[in-house]
C-alpha cells in the first residue's frame, strides 16, 4: 500500500511539472489578437506596390553599404533628432511611401501608433512618424525576422506607454518581392487596447 502512495506522489509531481512547463511556454493572450490583426490588416497594406518598389530602390541605392556607413547614417539621424535639425527625418517623411504608411496609420483608428519599413540592411525606407533611430538591423525586430529568413511574425513583449498609458507591442515581419525573395521588414507598434 505504501508503494502505490509513493508511485502516485511521483506521478502527480511529474504531471505538475509537465503542466507548469506548458503554462510557462504558453504565449500571452494579446499575441494571438495582434498576430490576427497583422495577418488580416497590416500585411495587405504592406503588400502594396508602392512599398515594395521603395524598398527595392533603396536596396539598389545602398547595395553593399558598409557597416561603418550604416553607423554614420544612424548616428547622423539620432544626432539630428537630439539637435532638432531633422533633415533626414523630413526627407524620409516626405517620401511617397512614408505618406502612404502615415495614411494607413491614420486610418487604423488608433490601433497603429508607429509604422515603418526597412531595406535589407535594416535601414528605414519609409515611416509614418518619426522613429528614434534610422537603423533597425541590431534589434530583435530585424534579427528575429529578416536575419533568420523567418516567415513568422515577431511580436515583442507588451509594455504600457508612460505618456499615453496605452498597452503597446511591436510586430515585425519580412517583406518579400514578387518572386518571394526577402527585401526588408515592416514594423508596426500596435495599441493593444484599440484592437
Amino acid at each position: 500500500m505504501m508503494r502505490w502512495g509513493y508511485v502516485g506522489t511521483v506521478a502527480a509531481f511529474g504531471l505538475s511539472l509537465c503542466l507548469s512547463s506548458l503554462a510557462a511556454s504558453a504565449e500571452p493572450a494579446y499575441v494571438s489578437v495582434v498576430r490576427e490583426y497583422v495577418e488580416t490588416v497590416v500585411k495587405p497594406m504592406v503588400n502594396a506596390a508602392i512599398v515594395r518598389k521603395a524598398i527595392e530602390e533603396q536596396n539598389t541605392k545602398f547595395g553593399n553599404v558598409s557597416d561603418m556607413d550604416i553607423q554614420v547614417l544612424d548616428n547622423t539621424y539620432r544626432s539630428e533628432i537630439q539637435a532638432g535639425g531633422w533633415q533626414m527625418v523630413r526627407h524620409l517623411l516626405a517620401k511617397p511611401v512614408s505618406r502612404y504608411l502615415k495614411s494607413k496609420q491614420d486610418d487604423s483608428q488608433g490601433a497603429i501608433i508607429e509604422f515603418f519599413v526597412t531595406d535589407r540592411h535594416g535601414l528605414n525606407v519609409g515611416q509614418g512618424t518619426m522613429t528614434t533611430d534610422y537603423w533597425q538591423g541590431d534589434e530583435d525586430k530585424f534579427l528575429k525576422t529578416f536575419a533568420t529568413q523567418s516567415d513568422e511574425i515577431f511580436i515583442d513583449r507588451a509594455e504600457r506607454d508612460e505618456q499615453t498609458q496605452l498597452l503597446e507591442t511591436q510586430a515585425s515581419f519580412v517583406i518579400k518581392d514578387e518572386n518571394g525573395k526577402p527585401i526588408g521588414i515592416a514594423t508596426v507598434t500596435i495599441a493593444i487596447d484599440a484592437l
